[in-house]
């Protein structure tokens, strides 16, 4: 999920780069939400993973 989030961020800062500003905000909102979920994941992972048997 890290992957895509890194892939849109990639994609909104060459949108950006060209002028296209529709498409850079939305790719970067997408990879802000993907980043979030991920840290969200992250962490249930980790406390899950932490818990005794």
């Amino acid at each position: 999920m890290l992957y895509w989030a890194v892939v849109c961020l990639i994609i909104a800062i060459i949108a950006a780069v060209l002028g296209f500003g529709g498409i850079a905000g939305t790719a970067a909102g997408i990879a802000k939400i993907l980043f979030f979920v991920f840290l969200i994941l992250f962490v249930v992972s980790l406390v899950m993973g932490r818990r005794g048997p």
